[in-house]
């Protein structure tokens, strides 16, 4: 984790396939929910190779602005950037586009944690 810094970018692109989608009308198109999932996606990859060995990351807040539809078969890219280090808290911006325009903004935060710790406390919930 000592590696990420303000600043760092990277870019993820999806097809938008059926599982990708929702109904409007006649037409299928990217869904909300989809959307984000591909920002958390974006900014996990960013930060993966940086992590120790034993940490992994979490999500904890996810603000979307879904600003245009794309339709299936399409293409969409996210371009994430590292915007905030606040301990192992990390904040990231997400815009989306697909061929024709931006479909999204979204604002991001994970979370890096100790993944034995986090086990053990989920493991608790198991047992009760």
């Amino acid at each position: 984790m000592d590696t990420l810094k303000i600043g760092m970018k990277s870019v993820l692109e999806w097809d938008v396939t059926e599982k990708l989608t929702t109904t409007r009308g006649d037409y299928k198109v990217f869904s909300t929910p989809s959307m984000c999932l591909f920002a958390e996606m974006a900014a996990h990859k960013l930060v993966e190779p940086h992590l120790k060995p034993g940490q992994g990351q979490v999500g904890l807040t996810v603000n979307i602005r879904h600003m245009a539809p794309t339709p299936i078969g399409k293409r969409v890219r996210a371009e994430v950037e590292l915007t905030a280090i606040d301990r192992r808290k990390l904040t990231f911006h997400v815009n989306i586009h697909d061929d024709t325009e931006q479909v999204g903004e979204v604002t991001h935060e994970r979370f890096v944690i100790d993944v034995d710790k986090y086990v053990e406390r989920l493991k608790k919930k198991f047992s009760t």
